[in-house]
């Protein structure tokens, strides 16, 4: 009897409680089917091995369901308070739910989610891809609905929200060819033979490709290349390039 009681005196917020905790469980339950179905996918398409863009457009489109299970989820919990139903019927019935989204774009977390569904789509950068954004390098670890995740050369995390990533300048090293260009600079002095530097230079081992970039009033700028190498060894290689050009340029009687 007080069992019976408490639960007509109480049935709307134990509908909606047991709505949220069936959301919450069926989003999960989703959340990994999806995710052992895309790995079987992709063993079927590209032998046990996930393309970059496969694997952006996976993990992407599987947060994207969860969000929309749990935003329906939590408007069927709202709809069992009497006061809040004709609103959540109106909103999953209609198209106002689609109309609120785009009403709000403007604020800075729906924003980001849109750019993430452009960025998706569109797929400037994908796992694994090497870029350059504001002036921060890193390989690209994920793309989440609001936010991206590039791994620095130090290790660290760079969390990039995808509006910056969709409004400013990308710049993608292996969005064509898994390798990158291995190029240094260097600067003459005005007095510095240029030409006896690029003859040094280009008797270094490899041989690299040494050209005159620039001319200016307070010196000349060379730029030295030396072939592709994998993104994740440039800084090093980079090093080594300019410490073997530098002592070329020594060697040449060239600098003190």
């Amino acid at each position: 009897m007080l069992a019976t009681t408490f639960f007509s005196d109480h049935k709307n917020e134990l509908t909606a409680l047991l709505t949220v905790v069936g959301t919450i469980l069926l989003a999960i339950v989703v959340d990994r089917a999806l995710l052992h179905r895309g790995h079987r996918l992709a063993s079927a398409v590209v032998r046990d091995e996930l393309t970059p863009v496969l694997d952006t457009r996976l993990r992407f489109l599987r947060r994207l369901i969860t969000l929309s299970i749990v935003v329906v989820g939590l408007l069927l919990a709202l709809s069992q308070f009497g006061g809040l139903s004709r609103l959540a019927a109106g909103l999953l019935a209609s198209g106002a739910l689609f109309a609120a989204i785009i009403g709000f774009a403007a604020r800075q977390t729906l924003a980001n989610l849109i750019a993430g569904v452009m960025l998706t789509i569109t797929q400037p950068l994908r796992i694994g891809d090497r870029v350059t954004v504001e002036d921060e390098t890193g390989t690209v670890e994920d793309v989440r609905l609001n936010y991206t995740v590039v791994r620095g050369g130090d290790g660290g995390r760079i969390f990039i929200p995808n509006e910056r990533l969709a409004a400013g300048i990308l710049h993608n090293d292996t969005i064509v060819e898994p390798l990158v260009g291995l190029e240094v600079e260097l600067w003459l002095a005005p007095a510095i033979d240029a030409d006896a530097a690029l003859a040094a230079l280009r008797d270094l081992e490899g041989p690299p490709i040494a050209r005159i970039a620039e001319i200016a009033a307070d010196g000349v700028r060379l730029t030295v290349a030396r072939g592709t190498i994998p993104p994740a060894d440039r800084a090093a290689r980079e090093s080594e390039l300019r410490a073997d050009a530098l002592r070329a340029l020594r060697g040449a009687g060239l600098l003190a």
